[in-house]
């Protein structure tokens, strides 16, 4: 009877250090959740705060909004040349002479093309 007893005290110790070597690895679950949940990497499963629906109207003023900033700095890079000017780049034309002179410069590297083919 005593060995039967002596094995059951023994089983009961194995019993309590299991169950204490469980909790130790549910704190430190824990302490990786919480870890893992408070920069945002990967979703803690078992997040207090759900994600927070918003409306279509809000949407479409956060979207104006946007929009207006970035209006605001486009308008801030370039800025205008001076009072009365015009905000549109001036064209530049070019003069009958010029085009001519293009003109007959690429007919020449095409003929050598041709000429070397």
């Amino acid at each position: 009877m005593s060995n039967l007893t002596n094995t059951l005290q023994q089983l009961r110790e194995e019993h309590k250090q299991a169950q204490h070597q469980v909790e130790k690895l549910q704190s430190a679950i824990s302490v990786i959740e919480d870890l893992v949940g408070q920069n945002g990497s990967i979703p803690a499963q078992n997040s207090a705060r759900p994600g927070r629906a918003i409306s279509a109207a809000a949407r479409k003023r956060m979207a104006a909004a946007q929009r207006a900033r970035w209006a605001k700095v486009r308008k801030e890079s370039h800025p205008a040349a001076g009072k009365g000017m015009s905000t549109a780049p001036a064209k530049h034309t070019m003069s009958a002479a010029a085009r001519r002179k293009i003109a007959v410069a690429q007919r020449a590297r095409w003929a050598k093309l041709k000429k070397a083919a």
